[in-house]
């Protein structure tokens, strides 16, 4: 403390005083000033005396101060004499020399501080010779020394040894007295002006010198204590003089103070670095990389004389200026986007998430550190994003107002107008607020503003609007460049740097590279190379020079001596310049071409001061062996160095005859003496460290040093994409390690700004990248099912991390892609786990009574436990004797279960299906995607999570159906592929085939997509038979539900075509179509088939071809005709068809299979037969009876007959009929044959180490949805009943109406004229397409083994043959109704239909043959202009021969004589037995009828005609064409 006492204001002994040696005349050349350079007026004048300076009254002193000898303001230090060590800057500058040779001289005997006489010992340090610094440093120079040499004195004689000390006069610290103007009464004492707060500022940072053995630590910490205070209250970076002491002596005893030991002086010194990067880091570019620099090798060194303290403050220290608003991205404009500054920002990033990871394992201090560095560009990227988001919310609703002002007044317009420019600026009023809330002033600022325009005032005053105008890098096309630039600076300085490298090892190598990257020009300009040399400070020196003086690239060295500035400069001074920028070769040739082309170019600055270049060359060279003669060892031990006087001898005449001038020669001496030229390359120590600096300095004033102020929030973009990863991996390594509740709520609070910001600038790879880290953390992919519930309930940090991730995803879904596939996995745990809400699980049935079913299905006794080796397993992995089947779960496990329940009901996972109609499409898509890709296979999933996530599929895709054409394609494919490619029936395919049948139901009203969604069904069709068969029952009651709920939007032939298919195929286990099964068997190995890919393979060119029936016009053509085709086929429709089906009957036949080119399920059949002539499969009753309902309601709702669907109606109604003839028998007797469905069987296997956790559910619930083997038997019959007597009513309503319908069909097509197939309502069209295969359908009824319903079937029958609309049709249609309808029936009641009720069978036949003759005489003259009339007849009498003999009773002998009495008798009657041209009078008819009958009934004959009958009695009013009757040849057989 004694020392600061005497150094901050004791005075000294004037004996002490005149110990001090007296320093050495400064040299004469010590500081030149360039050429243009303006010094303020000040600087130049003699002060008289009472002078006033900036407003300071000072006594003036005798001698004047020119500019010429005034001090520069480098720094060097003044090395303690007592350690023999070079230190790096003078404590006291040239101006202290000077003002202590001045004073002494005038024997002034001032306090003097103990550094200044110390000074002396070393003498003339070296200044730095950088053009630019020097420029600066002059214009600082006079004025600011006088307050140190200025006393009061009136006049020269005055002076005294001793100090007189004056009542009015005030002495500062440093023994400098003021005194009052007398002369100016009135002025006040202001002891203090610029000039005194710069000697003051300068003393304070000659206190923080480490180096200066006088400076103690308690100095040391003093002055920095009072710097901090100082740079916390002033606008320093404002005063040009003060701010060439921040750039040059503060910024060095700072950055030296970091290396210190003592941690109160580590930590000042980092305190006023702060102080000094947060408000003048635009004056401080390469300071601030260098402190920058030294604070990461602080944190990275890794030696036992680094305490922890120091990597923890300076750690501190980096976030304290990572917080500064804007300093992260200055750092990467100004050093990563600058080609030759190091990548600052890129490197501290990864140095502080390496450093948050800790090698331990255990959190310190320091890792959180880091961490929070990292989140600092985090926070305020996130709330500049939130800024903007608010901004546009804020703009959107200013918009609205406007609008609406605009409207009701012109008035509002202002405004509303300023609110929008105030918002045109990016952020609303309060967001501004908000961020600079955030970013409280760190530093006096309000007094800093209140004193900056009094310091411009004392500057002198430039214009502040001039001074504040920003000035651009060369290397930027604006101010703020846009991101495209930055990423190709950035790129190109990539590629600098490897060129760079390649340069270092061989010179041409590395030119070569830059030029085939276009970085230099081809062929080389040697001007731009030589700036390339000049200013790349990663250059090799050694390098350079070895380039530059190759006798090859003469060219090249002047233009690189030429990139050198000598104005103004002594020859040594430039040659010091020269040889720091390339190591001199050793040479001599090489030597002299480097000098040769120096000397030239300096003379040529500098005027040629020398007789000539010789001169010149010789006095270079004098300089370079005199530095080697001074300085180098092994020299010096062999001769004694060389004087002044030697050199000047060795000089002697060599200017062009003369002598130099040897004040020059004699400068020129002392300056090699006293500073020895070291190049680059062999510098150590402080003469290295003095060189750096010197670089640093030089290169911040130049262009180079120019550092770019950017607003906030520019950039962030960029930024982020640099940080996210290793903040991410930080953020997840520490909320992972740590316990602190505080520092995990800080991990999550990080994860979500990352999320926001990846969201707003649509970074899906961040937010995949977010998620999947996060899901790590939920535990939940992790365990097994059993223990999750408790591990995952009785885990906080799981929890957290599990809302979170699902809170991200309901709030950023949008930008979610790979991701969705690890939150679909972890939804997957929760439903094996039973952790999801009941509504998740449960799904729609189309068979179960509520409607609903769980898809976690329960356990059965008989497949619980699966083997005695997993129960015994089971059993070890419980502590405790009892069992796990008998042990309920213990009260822990049950609160960790609650407590997980209840943390995933927070989750909300329901809404990420709820809300996915809000998704982006992309996401959308990427979500289905993750949820088709689970299939059930043998290790990862198996059927119940395939199941599972086919529900969550169809509840997405019904919640996104305004835009399901996007997305139909992949689920249509999904469904296909679990569908058609099914070997057997088990859950998940039950799931599927209702799936699809519930799009179907609630697509089919977007008629945008119904066309696709019909076609779909028919994946259906694709599916094996067998597989089928079992899924009845959804289907039949799916398909009810959807003609039910969209039979009205259904248009198409081929929809319906599929869908009636469909019905026969569920109803009446009629085998699906041949071609669909082949394209699904053949389509196993490539996948599914897209809708257009179905449609060729499967298109019904004609609905009429599967009607199972032919008109007889049709009969009769093929039969004249062989190889006619088919009327309604065309040629196209059999190419367009797309396959063809032959069957063996087809080839025996040699016929043409035209009719067969169509999808049918079978080929044509015996147009004579009452069956549709299908194989029937075995059908389930249920199944049956519901596909019956669903054709009832079609055909009793007229609106849903149309054109498209009205023969697939009939044909439907007819395979129906076939199914439940006789109570079902066919699928009664095929049915036993089949295999009762095994749940066990069509479970997907399971991985081994999964069966013993997982629950064996079996489906047993849902064995009775598939099939009919277990119902009731006592209720089939009655069922079959039940469905028989609904089918012939529904024949007979569309037989009745069918003559009505068509009419109104061809009534509408006239009216709307509109194309396509023609309808005619003809009675031709209305027979073959309506009443014959109606009356074929109600005829096969009639055969039926129920007695009641054959006589219900014989009495619609009747009714219908009856009906009015018949008589309409002409002979061939009757004749073809005996031949398709009564004939087929009659034959078939031959047959013993029912042989329990013997007397049921004779009624049915009676009536049948009862029926045929009324038919025959009611429409006895139609059919007589039949040629083939006889052959029909002779039909008759052989079935009326038939069933003489057919009953056993006398039911038939009584009823069949009465019969054919009456035909007889109306037939004879009508004449048709007569023939005028018969010598009998009778027709060949008539022989032959009674041929036939007398071989059944001999008598008859006798019993009807009696008399002889006399030829003419009976021809009286015949009609003609029965009298010319003749009998036709070959048509009886």
């Amino acid at each position: 403390m004694k020392k600061l006492k005497m150094r901050a204001g004791g005075m000294s002994d004037s004996s002490k005083w005149k110990k001090q040696k007296r320093s050495p005349r400064p040299s004469r050349h010590a500081t030149k000033v360039s050429p243009g350079t303006e010094q303020p007026a000040t600087n130049g004048t003699v002060m008289p005396n009472n002078i006033t300076v900036d407003g300071v009254t000072f006594m003036d002193a005798p001698s004047p101060l020119s500019s010429g000898s005034s001090e520069n303001t480098s720094s060097a230090v003044s090395p303690a004499t007592d350690s023999g060590l070079e230190l790096s800057s003078q404590t006291t500058s040239k101006e202290d020399l000077t003002i202590l040779e001045q004073v002494t001289s005038f024997g002034l005997s001032t306090a003097t501080p103990s550094s200044e006489p110390r000074a002396t010992e070393h003498p003339n340090q070296p200044e730095p010779q950088d053009e630019g610094l020097r420029v600066e440093k002059t214009q600082s120079a006079s004025i600011e020394s006088i307050p140190e040499v200025l006393e009061e004195c009136t006049s020269v004689a005055d002076h005294s040894d001793s100090a007189s000390v004056h009542d009015m006069d005030y002495v500062n610290p440093r023994g400098v007295r003021f005194t009052q103007a007398s002369q100016k009464e009135g002025t006040a004492l202001v002891p203090y002006g610029l000039p005194c707060i710069r000697e003051l500022f300068r003393f304070l940072i000659s206190l923080t010198n480490p180096h200066d053995r006088h400076n103690s630590e308690v100095m040391i910490h003093m002055g920095l204590q009072l710097l901090t205070v100082a740079l916390e209250s002033a606008p320093v970076a404002d005063c040009q003089s003060l701010l060439g002491l921040v750039k040059d002596e503060l910024c060095r005893h700072l950055f030296q103070l970091l290396s210190v030991e003592r941690l109160n002086l580590y930590a000042a010194s980092l305190r006023a670095c702060f102080l000094l990067f947060e408000s003048m880091r635009e004056h401080l570019k390469f300071q601030l990389e260098m402190y920058i620099k030294k604070l990461m090798e602080i944190i990275t060194v890794e030696t036992p004389k680094m305490p922890y303290e120091m990597k923890e403050m300076a750690l501190e220290a980096i976030v304290q200026l990572w917080r500064i608003p804007s300093f992260v991205t200055e750092l990467y404009i100004n050093y990563d986007c600058d080609y030759y500054c190091s990548n600052l920002f890129e490197d501290l990033t990864k140095l502080l998430s390496k450093n948050a990871f800790p090698v331990s394992g255990q959190l310190y201090t320091t890792h959180l550190l880091s961490l929070e560095a990292l989140l600092t560009v985090i926070d305020s990227t996130e709330a500049h994003c939130q800024a903007k988001v608010l901004s546009s919310i804020h703009q959107q609703q200013e918009k609205e107002v406007a609008k609406a002002s605009t409207e009701t007044a012109s008035s509002t317009k202002v405004p509303s107008n300023n609110s929008e420019r105030v918002l045109s600026e990016g952020k609303t009023p309060s967001a501004v607020t908000e961020l600079s809330e955030a970013c409280p002033p760190t530093s006096g600022c309000l007094l800093a503003d209140q004193m900056k325009q009094s310091c411009l005032d004392l500057e002198g005053g430039s214009d502040p609007a001039e001074k504040n105008t920003p000035r651009k890098p060369t290397r930027f096309s604006s101010l703020l460049p846009n991101t495209q630039e930055l990423m190709e600076i950035k790129s190109k300085k990539k590629l600098l740097i490897t060129g760079t490298e390649q340069f270092n090892q061989k010179p041409r190598k590395g030119i070569q590279f830059l030029q085939e990257k276009n970085l230099l020009a081809t062929p080389m300009d040697n001007n731009e190379v030589a700036q390339w040399l000049r200013e790349n400070p990663r250059l090799d020196k050694k390098m350079i020079g070895e380039f530059v003086s190759d006798r090859k690239n003469i060219d090249l060295l002047e233009s690189f001596v030429g990139t050198f500035n000598f104005q103004g400069l002594r020859l040594d001074e430039a040659l010091r310049l020269y040889l720091e920028a390339f190591r001199l070769p050793g040479e001599a040739p090489v030597i002299h071409r480097l000098l040769e082309a120096f000397t030239e170019h300096w003379r040529k600055s500098n005027g040629s001061p020398f007789a000539n270049s010789d001169a010149c060359f010789a006095l270079a060279y004098a300089v370079i062996m005199l530095n080697t003669d001074q300085h180098n060892h092994n020299v010096r031990k062999q001769n004694v160095p060389m004087t002044l006087e030697e050199f000047r001898k060795n000089l002697k005449g060599v200017n062009g005859g003369k002598d130099f001038e040897q004040d020059i020669l004699e400068d020129m001496y002392h300056a090699i003496k006293n500073d020895e030229i070291v190049m680059p390359e062999e510098q150590t120590g402080l003469v290295k460290e003095n060189y750096i600096w010197n670089v640093l300095l030089h290169r911040g004033a130049s262009d180079e040093g120019i550092f770019l102020h950017v607003p906030q929030g520019s950039y962030d973009h960029d930024l982020f994409a640099m940080t996210w990863g290793p903040t991410i991996a930080a953020l997840s390594y520490v909320f992972d390690k740590s316990l602190d509740e505080t520092i995990v709520q800080k991990a999550i609070s990080g994860f979500r700004k990352c999320a926001m910001i990846s969201a707003h600038y649509g970074l899906s790879d961040v937010f995949d990248n977010l998620i999947i880290s996060l899901c790590k953390f939920t535990a939940l992919s992790s365990e097994s099912i059993e223990n999750l519930p408790s591990v995952f309930g009785s885990n906080p940090k799981a929890h957290i991390a599990a809302k979170t991730v699902f809170h991200l995803a309901h709030r950023h879904g949008d930008i979610l892609r790979e991701g969705w596939k690890n939150i679909m996995e972890a939804m997957l745990q929760l439903f094996r786990a039973e952790l999801l809400p009941k509504a998740m699980v449960e799904v729609e049935d189309f068979v179960d009574p509520n409607g609903k079913i769980s898809l976690q299905r329960e356990e059965t006794p008989s497949n619980r436990g699966e083997s005695t080796v997993l129960s015994f397993v089971s059993w070890l992995t419980l502590s405790g004797t009892e069992q796990s089947g008998v042990r309920g779960p213990s009260t822990e496990n049950q609160e960790a279960k609650r407590m997980a329940l209840e943390c995933i009901k927070q989750c909300d996972p329901e809404k990420l299906i709820t809300e996915s109609k809000f998704l982006q499409l992309e996401s959308l898509q990427e979500l289905m995607k993750a949820l088709i890709s689970v299939t059930p296979d043998e290790e990862t999933y198996d059927e119940e999570d395939a199941a599972f996530s086919l529900e969550m599929l169809l509840r997405i895709v019904l919640e996104n159906r305004d835009r399901v054409a996007c997305v139909w394609q992949a689920v249509r494919d999904h469904l296909y592929h679990l569908c058609a490619h099914a070997l057997e029936f088990c859950f998940l395919v039950e799931r599927a085939v209702v799936g699809l049948l519930r799009l179907a139901i609630r697509l089919l009203r977007r008629e945008e997509i119904s066309a696709q969604v019909l076609l779909s069904l028919r994946i259906l069709l694709m599916m094996k038979p067998s597989v089928l068969s079992r899924a009845s029952h959804q289907v039949a009651y799916g398909l009810h539900e959807l003609l039910k709920t969209n039979a009205a939007n259904i248009h198409s032939g081929d929809d319906w075509y599929t869908l009636f298919t469909l019905l026969e195929c569920i109803g009446s286990g009629v085998k699906p179509p041949p071609a669909l099964q082949g394209t699904a068997r053949a389509d196993n190995d490539t996948g599914a088939q897209s809708d257009s890919e179905i449609s060729l393979s499967y298109h019904p060119s004609d609905v009429s071809l599967d009607r199972g029936y032919t008109s007889d016009s049709e009969v009769y053509a093929e039969h004249s005709k062989q190889g006619k085709m088919h009327r309604s086929v065309t040629d196209v429709d059999v190419v367009n068809s797309g396959w063809l089906v032959v069957g063996k009957d087809d080839i025996d036949n040699s016929k043409p299979v035209v009719g067969l080119s169509r999808p049918g399920p079978a080929p044509l059949v015996n147009q004579y037969s009452l069956t549709v002539g299908l194989d029937l499969g075995p059908h389930d009753t249920k199944s049956l009876m519901k596909c019956v309902e669903s054709l009832s309601f079609i055909v009793r709702d007229a609106a849903h007959v149309t054109p498209e669907n009205f023969e697939l109606c009939v044909k439907t109604i007819r395979v129906f009929v076939e199914a439940s003839l006789n109570g079902g028998y066919k699928s009664q007797e095929k049915r036993t044959k089949s295999h009762k469905y095994d749940s066990k069987a069509s479970r997907f296997k399971k991985k081994p180490k999964e069966s013993s956790l997982r629950r064996s559910r079996a489906s047993s619930q849902h064995q009775s949805h598939s099939h009919s083997d277990e119902e009731d038997d006592e209720s089939v019959p009655a069922s079959y009943h039940t469905v028989s007597l609904q089918l012939l009513d529904l024949m007979h309503t569309l037989h009745t109406r069918a003559a009505t319908i068509y009419s109104s069909w061809a009534e509408e097509q006239r009216h709307l004229e509109t194309a396509g197939k023609k309808i005619e309502a003809d009675s031709q069209t209305l027979w073959s397409n309506c009443w014959c295969p109606l009356l074929q359908g109600i005829a096969w009824l009639c055969c039926d083994a129920r007695r009641p319903v054959r006589m219900q079937a014989l009495t619609y029958l009747q009714r219908a043959l009856l009906v009015h609309d018949l008589q309409a049709l002409d002979a061939l249609e009757w004749e073809s109704c005996f031949n398709k309808v009564l004939f087929p029936l009659l034959t078939k009641l031959l047959e013993n239909v029912s042989p329990a009720d013997v007397g049921g069978m004779e009624e049915t036949r009676m009536r049948a043959s009862t029926l045929l003759s009324k038919v025959f005489l009611q429409h006895l003259s139609p059919l007589l202009s039949l040629t083939t009339f006889a052959a029909l007849w002779l039909t008759i009498l052989d079935f009326m021969d038939k069933y003489m003999h057919a009953g056993s009773s006398d039911l038939l002998l009584e009823a069949i004589p009465e019969s054919l009495k009456n035909m007889l008798l109306v037939m004879d009657t009508a004449g048709i037995f007569h023939s005028a041209d018969s010598h009998t009078g009778y027709s060949d008819l008539w022989e032959i009828t009674w041929e036939r009958i007398d071989c059944f009934l001999p008598r008859l004959r006798d019993e009807l005609f009696k008399q002889t009958v006399i030829q003419g009695r009976w021809g009286w009013g015949l009609p003609s064409r029965a009298l010319s009757f003749a009998f036709q040849p070959g048509t009886a057989a």
